[in-house]
């Protein structure tokens, strides 16, 4: 009985899952904008360029151009309707680090703190070569140190067994003699 409703189960739930519309269950494989017909082809490549420095809100790993999200369409609505209006490049997107904040630019600028951005990544890889470079150096020395160790460990040894081969072969000649 209990696998019967098991069964039952899972079958209403694929059968649900089936009227689920694909729209409404995914988002969108083409951006939204290209909906919409392009009048000014330059006008739509400013778009375009601006859209693609700004950070999507609801994304937040893509860019405004490349996000799906109808955040990202209406921020790209608004870039097209504030270049139509005769705002510069610059002005759009001062407009959007005013609204959100420096976090909706993809690159920041590189002022003020903004330098730790740009420099962490280079200070931390030249770091990390001069961590590995002296490491390195470090396992040689030791590798040549315990290598040294050794053949003085051995050296005495050997030089223990000769007086100790020729102390052997002094009583053997003593014997001898005494026969």
């Amino acid at each position: 009985m209990d696998s019967r409703k098991i069964a039952i189960v899972l079958l209403l739930a694929v059968a649900a899952g089936a009227w689920v519309t694909p729209g409404s269950a995914q988002p969108p494989s083409e951006p939204q904008a290209a909906q919409a017909p392009a009048e000014d082809p330059q006008l739509e490549a400013q778009v375009r360029e601006i859209a693609a420095t700004l950070r999507c809100p609801t994304c937040r790993a893509l860019s405004v151009q490349d996000s799906p999200s109808g955040m990202a369409l209406e921020m790209r609505d608004l870039i097209r309707e504030q270049l139509r209006a005769g705002k510069t490049p610059e002005e759009v997107t001062a407009y959007f680090v005013d609204r959100y904040g420096e976090w909706i630019l993809l690159k920041p600028k590189a002022e003020g703190f903004n330098w730790t951005v740009w420099l962490l990544p280079v200070l931390m890889i030249a770091g990390g070569l001069i961590f590995v470079f002296l490491t390195a150096r470090r396992w040689v020395a030791q590798g040549q140190a315990r290598a040294q160790a050794q053949a003085e460990v051995a050296d005495p040894v050997a030089d223990v067994r000769e007086p100790a081969s020729s102390l052997a072969s002094a009583r053997a000649e003593e014997e001898e003699s005494e026969r």
